[in-house]
């Protein structure tokens, strides 16, 4: 079973052009590395003025961390849905570049599970060329009592509150 993009995105929530990633190429119980080329995709709508911000890797290392959790789901047989996840916080984030879109290879995220105990937390990096472009930590609440993501994900940001 290839982990392509269409694998990925009948697994996670990021649909249409929010929909970053391109390909698992790694995984296991801790780890999983991705790739993605849409980072040089100009209606991407994380770009804001005419540019990709190096912040943005954030996002892609979230999605690799949402495709390493439906990959662990399927693997101990439990729902893909049944430990969504939401992030809750970013810490320790090193940006080593100021944007993403002029980076001519393709993205390589890696993220790292480092413990899973009411939160997992990972460690990410985000590389082009063996190159850091950015790296740090993400902790990530799984499994919030069924809750499902969809209505926050229609809502308008000036409701979540």
């Amino acid at each position: 079973m290839p982990l392509d993009r269409q694998w990925i995105a009948e697994h996670i929530p990021h649909q249409g052009q929010m929909h970053l990633l391109d390909a698992v190429e790694q995984w296991d119980e801790n780890t999983i590395t991705c790739r993605a080329t849409s980072h040089r995709c100009e209606t991407l709508p994380l770009r804001a003025h005419g540019r990709l911000g190096a912040a943005c890797g954030i996002e892609y290392a979230a999605q690799s961390m949402a495709v390493h959790n439906a990959l662990s789901c399927l693997k101990t047989g439990e729902s893909d849905t049944a430990r969504l996840g939401y992030l809750i916080s970013v810490r320790e984030v090193a940006l080593h570049v100021s944007r993403l879109d002029d980076i001519a290879c393709d993205l390589k995220i890696k993220a790292e599970k480092l413990a899973d105990k009411g939160s997992v937390l990972y460690h990410f990096t985000v590389m082009a060329a063996n190159c850091v472009l950015l790296e740090g930590r993400v902790a990530l609440l799984l499994g919030v009592n069924g809750l499902a993501a969809e209505p926050f994900l229609q809502a308008p940001l000036t409701t979540l509150e």
